[in-house]
């Protein structure tokens, strides 16, 4: 099996659940008739080439505590410095860049959304950039996936 075919097989199979067990690596690799070494070394290629940017569970956030989608307007000669003092935060996820007024967004998830509020105000003192704090009302499942091999 070359590695690009191990690479889509591994995609299509476990985009939307990995194993829940004590060695997810190696029930992944006996599901794909493999070994577990292959699949790590699979999975580090991918995520060196950029074509993955992290492999982990995605939680409730209403059962893990708070969350907040969040925006920056950073003027552009700033904006990798102050994404890379976003990102030192553990409590953020998905920090990317926009083409827009607001150009930074990012995910923050805590224990409460106190402790959110303390992370934007920090973030403002530091920067002195004012946060657009957008707190979820409504949660949407949206489950999107792509299949990368053919279906018979």
């Amino acid at each position: 099996m070359t590695s690009s075919s191990l690479a889509r097989r591994l995609i299509d199979q476990f985009q939307h659940g990995l194993p829940l067990c004590a060695e997810p690596y190696r029930a992944m690799a006996e599901t794909l008739g493999c070994s577990e070494a292959q699949v790590i070394d699979c999975l580090q290629h991918l995520q060196v080439a950029g074509t993955l940017s992290r492999v982990g569970p995605v939680f409730e956030h209403t059962r893990a505590g708070a969350s907040t989608l969040a925006a920056l307007a950073v003027p552009e000669e700033r904006l990798h410095q102050v994404a890379a003092r976003v990102s030192q935060y553990p409590e953020v996820n998905h920090n990317y860049a926009r083409e827009h007024r607001y150009n930074l967004w990012f995910v923050l998830t805590g224990p409460n959304r106190a402790h959110l509020e303390n992370i934007l105000q920090e973030l403002e003192n530091d920067t002195g950039l004012t946060p657009l704090d957008l707190p979820m009302l409504t949660a949407y499942r949206i489950d999107l996936g792509f299949a990368l091999e053919a279906t018979p």
